[in-house]
């Protein structure tokens, strides 16, 4: 593996003097990027087009594996990093959100960038941000900043051989693509931020299907027959190979526990049985599309991925905040399920890996999230379900929260649940801590800003930072 290179160049070789720099510290940078949230989600591809022009089109010079999808986004970046850093390849990694540092969501082998770097190539766009601020286009967002700050690390620091490129928001007008891969990636499709990508399957499986571009391969887990038809129809209309799971490739879980799990995964090239470290029967489906991702790779762009680094890539990926157990007494596990995707995956995992006597389930939600859907999965579960808030502005009212449980309790939940109101997370999460016993399991699901808090809590992490 090569080492970061970490002569990036000087705001003086930009715009003016080292010394002009207008950012100083690396917690300056941040809050720079951070203030630009205000600005909020304004999907379309103008801003960063403008900005990549002003820099020299960096994006141009690399090689993206695109991932979108309604769940399972991150761990499938994960899974396909881990396979390629094991079979000795530069990779360039970025995500959203993060769960502990700014800095996580721009990784290079496995490592988050340094923060003095992340300063240096903030100065570097800081003067384009706000020429393009003061133009008719308005001001970049905090996603649109961090993105081209991705690019630039890759396009001039660390050139990766390939970068592993997660898409924000939906996809077709995401400023993530900006670019062409060497393969589009699409997990699945579900009811999530249907505010801005449509209220129906075949509106939010278009929004996904607008990463395909003409030529590239797709891999996709879409299995709803009306989103897989949106898939299959833009993959068509693009000339873009497809490769479709339950058509092209299919997989089979082959057993578990709660250290680990395997399947049997069947594609058009050959069969192979893979085991994974990450768990629930989700992961197995990501599991899949990774791995065809990957043969394609394999077969048509000349990537050398021997079997055994593939299967000790596959076995190594871990993704945190994702069925992780952070705490083993009282037993605690973390999972970032805020869709209703999300909470059925979840509702079927928690059985089938872990026994315990009761279940004591702590969640807080954003505002905007289909609720009475997640909880229709969630209720049958629990004995205990302690309601909070996470520290974000657009939190759901845990009263309200409430509310909603109530006039599901008769259809959904058993006979004697539980339901706490607790405002503040930190004392919810005592509570959590306190009423789970030895034979219980301890569960803390929701939005990823709450998952953070408590993960770091829980980890004793002082220097977590967690956003978007």
């Amino acid at each position: 593996m090569k080492s970061i290179d970490m002569k990036v160049k000087k705001m003086s070789d930009v715009r003016g003097t080292a010394a002009a720099a207008p950012l100083q510290t690396y917690n300056e940078a941040v809050e720079w990027i951070n203030g630009l949230i205000p600005f909020g989600i304004r999907p379309g591809l103008e801003r960063i087009e403008r900005l990549m022009t002003l820099l020299g089109e960096p994006h141009r010079h690399l090689k993206f594996v695109h991932v979108a999808g309604t769940n399972g986004k991150g761990s499938t970046c994960a899974m396909l990093t881990s396979v390629l850093l094991q079979s000795g390849y530069d990779v360039g990694t970025f995500t959203s959100p993060y769960i502990t540092k700014f800095t996580n969501r721009f990784q290079f082998n496995g490592e988050d960038i340094p923060e003095e770097t992340l300063l240096e190539l903030a100065n570097r766009l800081y003067p384009f941000v706000a020429e393009i601020a003061a133009s008719e286009l308005g001001s970049p967002t905090m996603f649109e900043v961090s993105t081209a700050l991705a690019i630039l690390y890759y396009a001039t620091v660390t050139f990766p051989d390939v970068v592993v490129w997660e898409t924000g928001l939906g996809g077709r007008m995401d400023v993530t693509n900006i670019v062409t891969p060497i393969v589009s990636v699409i997990t699945n499709v579900g009811y999530d931020h249907t505010d801005i990508l449509g209220d129906t399957l075949e509106q939010i499986a278009a929004e996904k299907a607008g990463i395909i571009k003409p030529g590239v391969p797709v891999v996709s887990c879409v299995t709803q027959p009306e989103a897989a038809e949106v898939v299959r129809q833009t993959a068509a209309d693009k000339r873009a190979s497809l490769y479709l799971v339950g058509e092209q490739f299919t997989y089979e879980p082959s057993g578990g526990d709660a250290h680990g799990q395997t399947l049997v995964f069947r594609g058009p090239f050959r069969e192979l049985q893979i085991s994974l470290s990450l768990l629930g029967e989700h992961q197995c489906a990501n599991a899949a599309g990774a791995l065809m991702t990957l043969e394609v790779m394999r077969q048509y762009l000349a990537f050398v991925l021997d079997d055994e680094d593939l299967l000790t890539g596959f076995r190594n990926a871990r993704w945190a905040g994702r069925l992780e157990l952070v705490s083993g007494s009282p037993r605690i596990v973390i999972d970032g399920a805020h869709n209703p995707e999300g909470a059925e995956s979840l509702a079927k995992s928690l059985p089938s890996i872990y026994r315990y006597r009761k279940l004591i389930l702590m969640m807080g939600m954003l505002a905007n999230k289909h609720h009475e859907a997640y909880l229709k999965h969630i209720l049958p579960l629990v004995d205990t379900l302690i309601l909070t808030e996470p520290d974000f502005r657009r939190k759901m009212d845990a009263a309200e929260m409430a509310g909603i449980v109530e006039k599901l309790r008769l259809s959904y939940a058993k006979e004697h649940v539980e339901v706490i109101v607790e405002q503040d997370w930190k004392k919810a999460l005592a509570l959590l801590k306190s009423r789970t016993e030895a034979e219980d399991l301890g569960v803390v699901s929701g939005t990823l800003y709450l998952i953070s808090d408590v993960r770091a809590a829980l980890l004793h992490q002082s220097d977590s930072e967690k956003g978007w």
